[in-house]
């Protein structure tokens, strides 16, 4: 059977991406107009459009996954279907030269930049407007305590860096497009997926049809908004946190809203921003992150009200809002001094403070450069993320509070990790949409996303509380972060994507 389906893997003209669009014809057409055969294998006997795999959701975890695809010898020349209805798909050179910072950024850790370099975007990402920081300080607004990161305390040169995620996308697409890959963009979106048990080829002759092929469950198809009709052998949902695939699936989540909204927007400062900062506030954390040129990004948890209050009001007095939040407003700053003069010398003995690590000030916000976008945050989590001839990636499988910065490093490492579970099972031989295969990318990373999960929950959870023997356990807490030199490089290599537990391994 694997030597039937092998034989029907075709490769077609280097760079070419077609773009399909329904005319009054039963025919697909590229977006050209011209009627030349599509990247999408054709079965002669009827009129379907046949892939290895469906790729749904063309964001950013989703043209990952099919960038990865293109980089490894056994997937590149694999036929790739990409569903999504974002116009922007079809198009190259889609960040224009001296445009202001978009708000919707991402922090990507040196873990997720190495998987960016071996996928060949990270060259593109540094054409582009990026910002790395090897410097990062948290403290909370009780002026108890406050940690400082250093990429030289686990002898790195970054602690991460901040990209848009346009620029990401964009990154990733152009990889795809100049790639053997044979990908097929269709601009719809998913209605209906259907599959059927797997049954014996037996009687089908040396070249099934695409329909007998789907009979027998060795397809799966998927309608389309736009009244295609697209069979692939795996469907692989890259479609956010309301997935349509793990809908159709039938695969149940678990998790919780948040009584909190999200403020995102860009900001200008008279300086250049160097440093990755974040404040614990009574009703969320407020994070600057530097995005380059003197810009830096606002990420700003706070209950529904208060956000509709902080989005609405006008741009000096949101500044004023802003700069208030990351200096003496709602309390006092944490003191620097040795270990040994404060009330937890017990818990690291007397040690000096270095210039390195000392509480600094973030430099004022002097411009507002975006408009204020905000959105709810939730936890969510799928109970599995394979299912017969289905695996779930990114927001589809989980979404994460944004406090650390992880979910879409969660979701690369996702992509990274079902390619190469696809790649294995093609040296095997095996039906790459066997529930069999995809439990080994499942077995990878549920548990990871499990575990960040719990810690992002976990540190959500400590800080929603203003409650006076808690506040002196968050103290203990930053105080043994940043004292105690073992668990700082604990901390660090977890956050960095370069260690499977935050304090164990």
């Amino acid at each position: 059977m694997n030597r039937v389906l092998a034989r029907k893997l075709r490769t077609n003209v280097c760079g070419t991406t077609k773009i399909f669009r329904r005319t009054c014809s039963t025919h697909p057409v590229s977006s050209s107009g011209s009627n030349e055969e599509s990247n999408a294998t054709r079965n002669p006997t009827d009129d379907s459009l046949q892939h290895d795999i469906a790729i749904v959701g063309g964001g950013m975890v989703g043209i990952a996954l099919a960038a990865s695809l293109a980089s490894k010898p056994l997937t590149k020349h694999l036929s790739v279907a990409i569903i999504d209805n974002n116009p922007l798909l079809g198009r190259k050179n889609i960040i224009e030269k001296g445009h202001l910072p978009d708000p919707r950024v991402s922090t990507v850790t040196p873990a997720t930049i190495s998987f960016l370099k071996d996928i060949g975007a990270w060259k593109y990402i540094e054409e582009q407007r990026h910002a790395y920081f090897d410097k990062m300080q948290v403290w909370d607004y009780t002026g108890l305590g406050y940690t400082r990161y250093n990429a030289k305390d686990v002898d790195q040169d970054i602690l991460g860096c901040v990209v848009e995620n346009k620029v990401l996308q964009s990154s990733q697409l152009s990889c795809v497009q100049e790639s053997d890959l044979q990908k097929t963009i269709y601009p719809a979106r998913l209605n209906s997926m259907d599959m059927l048990p797997s049954s014996s080829l037996s009687g089908l002759g040396e070249v099934p049809s695409t329909t007998d092929l789907f009979m027998r469950g060795r397809l799966a198809k998927l309608g389309l908004s736009d009244g295609n009709n697209v069979y692939a052998k795996l469907v692989v949902g890259a479609d956010g946190s309301k997935s349509r695939v793990r809908e159709l699936a039938g695969i149940k989540t678990t998790g919780w809203n948040y009584s909190q909204n999200a403020i995102i927007c860009t900001v200008e400062h008279t300086v250049e921003n160097f440093t990755a900062w974040q404040r614990f506030l009574p009703n969320g954390p407020i994070a600057l992150l530097p995005i380059g040129d003197k810009f830096s990004n606002i990420v700003w948890t706070m209950d529904p009200t208060e956000a509709s209050d902080r989005k609405s009001m006008s741009e000096d007095d949101f500044i004023k809002a802003v700069n208030d939040a990351l200096d003496y407003g709602y309390g006092p700053h944490p003191e620097t001094k040795g270990s040994g003069g404060s009330g937890l010398s017990w818990l690291t003995g007397d040690v000096s403070i270095s210039a390195k690590e000392r509480f600094e000030t973030p430099p004022k916000v002097v411009k507002l450069s975006s408009e204020r976008m905000m959105f709810p945050l939730s936890l969510r989590h799928a109970k599995d993320y394979v299912s017969n001839r289905v695996a779930l990636v990114g927001d589809s499988a989980h979404t994460v509070h944004p406090l650390a910065g992880q979910g879409v490093n969660l979701g690369f490492a996702d992509a990274c990790a079902l390619s190469r579970a696809i790649a294995e099972g093609i040296a095997l031989g095996t039906d790459i949409g066997e529930v069999n295969l995809l439990k080994i990318y499942e077995a990878e990373r549920k548990p990871a996303n499990i575990a960040m999960m719990a810690v992002l929950d976990g540190i959500q959870k400590m800080y929603a509380v203003n409650f006076g023997p808690l506040n002196a356990l968050r103290a203990a807490a930053f105080h043994g972060a940043h004292y105690i030199s073992p668990l700082k490089k604990r901390i660090i290599s977890y956050a960095s994507g370069e260690q499977s537990l935050p304090l164990f391994a």
